[in-house]
Order: structure tokens, then C-alpha cells, then sequence
């Protein structure tokens, strides 16, 4: 038998259950481990080190992401939190100018407290790349597609410039699910999911995981993982576990959806401009299918004003108005005041996240009615800012 698809390695993991034959792994809720040698200890011995559920939960990762070791975490930030632990004092970090909130806050208030220096360069421009490369640059951090306006970086091309530049590269796959893209792969040193997004999938836990094929980046990331403490609970990592096999047929559909979706504000006067990378339009379309095999289910789309915005989600009935992505619920957000709350108002401006801009998170409710949803939307938005005008 040839090597398997991933949707089937989302339901069929390497954990088998000896005792019972139990088909989903067990939750081991213990925070200790009785060991039966007093010189030589089992594999387990206290659950901030190493859990029996939550390993299961590694191991699938790792292998659904094509790498050799994963760790998970309590959140998508503890993950990358822990992951510019690799860091020194005086290193340097390029990061991908359109990037998540959270990790802007924490590269600009908690990095520089280490002595830790940082550029934001637009990783679509790979001469600004290259120029931003200092001798004590370290890391290059990817976002592709990014949040929230799906930039499409080339990654092959961005590993190019860190290797001749003995730097690691961080890519955060989060948008696209190791379904359809592999960074590890093309190159990449460590991938990082926030896995409350698609990987869960249901909006019930908050986890974040990191996932490497370099034994001796493993062995640091594992060191950073018990040190820092900041690991995912057996409850929670069950709950991944059971949300990761789903994975595939949800994706698929948000996808299908989101196509359609994007296609129909295309179209639409109200709409200033759609940010989706199955658009043939979308710059950066061509790199995307070089180095993807899907498109997501992640549609940024921007309306003339901020009033706009307003009036339009407020006549919205069926997504949900919310931070986060990812789920079965379509996910409304206004990244203004959401997910880039913590980005200064010019610093937004700077990369696009102007104060019409929404991102929606397809989900599984039937594409005509949200298509539909949207639609009388916008009307209501248009009648009434022409009834202001009037």
C-alpha cells in the first residue's frame, strides 16, 4: 500500500489502544505516572513533560503535516510565543508585514524586551527581502495566505533567501490546514497552526501546535515545550483529536462555498474589493496554486467606509459576528477591532486593513442562503447610507 492520503490519516492515527480496542484514544486525565523501576523510569511520568493523549494528538499532527515531531500547546499564541523562544539576545526576526494581531503584539511589545530586533517587510517582494536580511538575522516569519488580506508569499523563493542566509523560516499554515499546503515540504524549518481554527474546527477549544522534520530543532522545541509549560490538556487535546478527523470534509465544503462566495462580492457594486487566492484576480493567484492544492475558506472583502461595515453586519443574520475562524458557523470579523485591535491605526492603513475591511470564515450552513444572507446585506447597507446622503 502507497503512501496515504491525508483525509484518511485525519481519522486514522498511529495510536492503537492495546487493553480494549478502543477506537478513539482515551483521555488520560492524570497529572502523574506511577513508575514501576526506581532506576529506570516508563515514558510517561508527569503530564506537563509528556501525556499519553496529547502525544497521540502530536503524532498525527506530525505525520499530517508530513514532519518527524509536533507540540502542542494551549493556545495558537503559545505556540508562537514558543517558537521565538529559539531566539537569543541580539538576534534579529523579519516578519511578514501583513500578519496576525496577536503575533505583531508580541513581536513589538515582548521581543524588544529580550533585545530581540524585528522588521516587517511585505514577503511578496523578494528584493526587500533579501534587503532586510541583517548578519544577526535569525528567523523569517510566513504568513500565507496571510491575515486578513491573503497575501500569497512564494515560499520556495523565501527559503531560498534564509538558507543562503543561515536563517530559520516559520510559516504559520493556520489558513490552509496541512489539506492544501505542506510547508515543511517546500523547506520551511517549523510550522505552526493555531489549531482552535480548522483543525478543531467547532469553536470549542483554543490549542496551537508546532511541527518540525529537523531532529535538532525537534529537541529544542521539545526542551522550550516542558520548560515554558505552556502544553495543551488531555481533555482538550482529545477534543482536536476528534475534531482533526472531520477536517477533510469540512474544509472541503467551507472551500466550495467560500469560491462562490467570492465570485458573487466580485460582482457587487458595493463592494471595493475581494481578497480570496482562487481568484484569478487575486495577486499572487499563480504562486498560490504552485504551492497550494486549495484555496480556503477565509474571504476578505472590503466596503467603502466604516459605516457601511456596520450597518452590513449588523443585518446579517446568519454568520455569527466573532473573533476567530475556522469552524462549522460561518465567522463574521472585523479585524479594525478584532483580530488586529492590537495593530496602530496607521500601522493597519499601512498594509490595507482599512475600516471597510471584513473577513468572513465560510462554514457548512448552505451556501445559498448565505450567499442570499449577504445580498440583502449589502442592500440594506446601501439604502441606508443613500438615505444619509439624501
Amino acid at each position: 500500500m502507497g503512501e496515504q492520503h491525508a483525509e484518511t490519516t485525519c481519522i486514522r492515527g498511529l495510536h492503537k489502544e492495546q487493553q480494549t480496542g478502543a477506537v478513539n484514544v482515551p483521555i488520560y486525565l492524570s497529572s502523574t505516572f506511577h513508575q514501576e523501576s526506581f532506576d529506570d523510569f516508563g515514558p510517561f511520568d508527569y503530564s506537563r513533560s509528556g501525556n499519553p493523549t496529547r502525544e497521540a494528538l502530536e503524532q498525527k499532527a506530525a505525520a499530517l503535516e508530513g514532519g518527524t515531531d509536533a507540540f502542542a500547546f494551549s493556545s495558537g499564541m503559545a505556540a508562537i510565543s514558543s517558537a521565538f523562544m529559539l531566539l537569543s539576545a541580539g538576534d534579529h526576526v523579519i516578519v511578514t508585514e501583513d500578519v496576525y494581531g496577536g503575533t505583531y503584539r508580541f513581536v513589538t511589545e515582548i521581543l524588544p524586551k529580550f533585545q530581540i530586533s524585528h522588521s516587517f517587510v511585505d514577503l511578496t517582494d523578494l528584493d526587500a527581502v533579501e534587503a532586510a536580511v541583517r548578519p544577526n538575522t535569525k528567523v523569517i516569519y510566513l504568513e500565507t495566505p496571510s491575515n486578513p488580506c491573503l497575501k500569497v508569499t512564494d515560499i520556495r523563493a523565501v527559503v531560498r533567501i534564509a538558507k543562503q542566509s543561515n536563517c530559520l523560516t516559520l510559516l504559520d499554515n493556520t489558513f490552509l490546514t496541512p489539506l492544501y499546503q505542506q510547508p515543511l515540504a517546500l523547506g520551511v524549518d517549523v510550522v505552526i497552526h493555531s489549531a482552535t481554527k480548522y483543525l478543531s474546527g467547532h469553536s470549542d477549544i483554543i490549542a496551537g501546535l508546532l511541527i518540525t522534520k529537523d531532529t535538532e530543532l525537534a529537541g529544542r522545541l521539545a526542551f522550550i515545550q516542558n520548560t515554558f509549560g505552556a502544553i495543551l490538556g488531555a481533555q482538550d487535546s482529545y477534543l482536536l483529536l476528534q475534531g482533526i478527523k472531520t477536517l477533510g470534509t469540512r474544509l472541503r465544503q467551507s472551500s466550495e462555498s467560500a469560491e462562490r462566495i467570492a465570485l458573487f462580492l466580485q460582482e457587487h457594486s458595493l463592494v471595493e474589493d475581494v481578497f480570496y487566492p482562487g481568484l484569478p484576480t487575486h495577486k499572487g493567484h499563480d504562486i498560490h496554486t504552485g504551492q497550494a492544492s486549495g484555496n480556503g475558506a477565509v474571504v476578505s472583502f472590503a466596503l467603502p467606509s466604516r459605516e457601511h461595515a456596520k450597518i452590513f453586519v449588523e443585518q446579517l443574520r446568519i454568520p455569527i459576528f466573532a473573533v476567530s475562524l475556522g469552524a462549522v458557523e460561518s465567522i463574521l470579523s472585523y479585524p479594525a477591532s478584532m483580530s488586529h485591535a492590537a495593530m496602530p491605526e496607521a500601522e493597519r492603513k499601512k498594509r490595507g486593513i482599512s475600516d471597510g475591511l471584513l473577513r468572513l470564515s465560510v462554514g457548512l450552513e448552505h451556501v445559498e442562503d448565505l450567499i442570499g444572507d449577504l445580498q440583502q446585506a449589502l442592500k440594506a447597507a446601501e439604502r441606508v447610507i443613500e438615505k444619509v446622503k439624501n
